[in-house]
């Protein structure tokens, strides 16, 4: 099997949430959050494991998107038999919200202005970010992870689940 064929041809999904109240008090209205996924959720949802970017990162952590060459950022850690085994394990991956790849961020559209956030867009901490993690896992029913796993900025986002996995 090519690493190619390893987990195939993945597609960035985006999940509309509820409003989110930040930890400095601002809300994002009306939050997106961009994510993949790999493998399959077992039926009693127990076998997730979430993946986290690193700063300059996104979503695409595995396989190939349609038409292009270069595989996601952990494509060599996640896959059938890798460490990361989507035979046994169902693998989210989520851009953080605040960055520019799908998630809600500076680019998207203010519902107060018609316009988008730009500058104004609020600042997002940490925690805001696995706060925002926690309302997809909601959306999919998850109500513990297996495991959290990530580098950089994604590693500190597994302290912070870590801390307040509740």
């Amino acid at each position: 099997m090519s690493n190619k064929d390893s987990v195939g041809i993945v597609r960035t999904q985006i999940a509309k949430l509820p409003d989110l109240t930040l930890e400095n008090g601002a809300v994002i209205s009306s939050l997106e959050i961009a994510y993949e996924t790999y493998g399959i959720l077992n039926e009693s949802r127990t076998n997730a494991i979430l993946v986290c970017h690193a700063l300059s990162g996104n979503s695409h952590a595995a396989g190939f998107h349609e038409g292009s060459d270069k595989p996601g950022w952990w494509d060599g850690y996640i896959g059938p038999g890798k460490a990361f085994d989507t035979n046994k394990y169902y693998i989210i991956s989520t851009n953080v919200i605040g960055g520019c790849n799908g998630s809600s961020g500076p680019t998207s559209i203010n519902p107060k202005t018609g316009k988008p956030y730009g500058s104004s867009f609020p600042f997002v901490s940490i925690q805001d970010m696995v706060n925002a993690q926690k309302l997809l896992l909601d959306l999919f029913g998850i109500k513990e992870l297996f495991c959290v796993a990530g580098g950089s900025m994604g590693g500190m986002q597994a302290l912070e689940w870590s801390v307040d996995a509740g």
